[in-house]
């Protein structure tokens, strides 16, 4: 009778889907991937690998991610690891001991897995045959966000990130610090560094190229490090001797860039300055914040060239010092009127010496932006960018300073 059959053949039936289900959760999974940037992808990955078993990751080691991306992570490989062990879905993660694009052989070869799984974009050849040899099942997934989840990548991720690295203004006696103007006569550079309250425009004068150079070494936050250990770094980085344009940039962009706060830096026909001086005082820094802003014009146009023309004399070096020296000593008396002289005399003494400053357009905009502010100058000496105000109190139309302040 069927009906009897059925109610025989029932414990059979239960028993066998039972013991594959055990059977199934019991088989070892792994997946292997950097997780730098830990994302909603990630996760999703992880918990539907982990419907084929017990879930193994192994994670690139930061030294593998270097080599691969060269550049540094985001996250030591001990958070990684951290943050990766906390996901329900994994039931253990390791870092990877080798190199390269197979850097887990050897985690594999410990864990011996059943099943290997990778995304659709994350699969390759080389890894199925290594399954292969090895007698493993290898599994292919679509990259497939859950439920109400935007679909992320790493990479499209990363592109929305923006780096945490400060940008530099320049604030009096800059050009000094290259060795060709500071051989008529030694003198301070002035330069504060500000945090990237909004993403500045690039070619601005702002050592926007230093900071790109800087991004490579720091992708995203300078390192808790002694200051000016890190602007010799990136000073020595940008540097490369092995560069053929002949160009060295002044030393007062990474001093600028990495050093926190308000500093001067004294050159004498060195690369390098010989003293260098800051102010971390808060009222003083505070003072300053309220009384400069910055209003936008245009980047720096492919083909200027701010030193064609130079004309580099010791009376015109002598006029760029002095004004710097007369502007340090007006901020650390927060006297405005004083500063905002000296800030201005600054950067008439650099387009003295390098009229292609004043590229063409620079001239309307001071016109134009001049009668709301005592003095003006270019953010750097890059011909365009930003100009940087000395104002009674800052305008709500203009964008406002924040100064950097040094961390412990």
């Amino acid at each position: 009778m069927p009906y009897l059959h059925i109610l025989f053949l029932a414990p059979i039936i239960f028993y066998i889907i039972a013991m594959e289900s055990n059977n199934q959760q019991h088989k070892r999974v792994f997946v292997s991937g950097c997780y730098d940037m830990l994302h909603s992808g990630h996760v999703a990955f992880f918990k539907a690998a982990s419907q084929y078993g017990d879930l193994y990751v192994g994670i690139g080691s930061d030294a593998t991610i270097e080599q691969l991306k060269h550049r540094k992570t985001v996250y030591s490989e001990r958070e990684r690891l951290y943050m990766v062990k906390a996901i329900r879905y994994v039931t253990d993660a390791f870092i990877n001991t080798g190199s390269g694009m197979m850097d887990f052989v050897e985690t594999v070869d410990c864990v011996k897995p059943d099943i290997f799984v990778v995304n659709s974009d994350g699969g390759s050849d080389t890894k199925r045959e290594f399954c292969r040899q090895r007698g493993i099942e290898y599994i292919e997934l679509e990259r497939t966000p859950d439920a109400g989840l935007t679909a992320r990548s790493t990479t499209s991720l990363r592109g929305t990130v923006h780096s945490h690295l400060p940008y530099r203004i320049d604030l009096a006696g800059t050009w000094i610090d290259q060795p060709y103007v500071s051989q008529y006569g030694a003198g301070w550079a002035i330069t504060v560094s500000i945090e990237p309250t909004i993403e500045f425009m690039e070619r601005s004068g702002m050592s926007t190229s230093t900071r790109n150079a800087a991004r490579k070494i720091w992708p995203y936050e300078l390192p808790a490090y002694n200051e000016e250990m890190m602007a010799r770094l990136l000073f020595c980085f940008e540097n490369d001797p092995e560069r053929d344009d002949g160009i060295v940039s002044g030393a007062q962009d990474a001093i600028g860039i990495c050093m926190s706060g308000l500093c001067r830096h004294y050159y004498d026909g060195r690369y390098w300055p010989s003293r260098i001086e800051s102010c971390h005082d808060e009222a003083t820094l505070s003072w300053l914040e309220s009384h400069l802003c910055l209003v936008p014009m245009f980047p720096r146009r492919p083909g200027t060239s701010v030193v064609e023309g130079k004309d580099v004399t010791p009376a015109k070096v002598k006029a760029l010092t002095d004004a710097a020296g007369r502007c340090w000593q007006a901020i650390m008396a927060r006297d405005l009127q004083a500063f905002a002289q000296a800030y201005r005399a600054s950067f008439d003494a650099q387009i003295a010496m390098f009229p292609g400053m004043m590229a063409p357009g620079v001239q309307e905009h001071i016109d134009h932006w001049k009668s709301h502010a005592l003095a003006w100058k270019m953010t750097g000496a890059g011909g365009g960018g930003y100009l940087a105000l000395v104002v009674d109190t800052v305008p709500e139309w203009a964008i406002p300073v924040k100064i950097r302040r040094y961390e412990d």
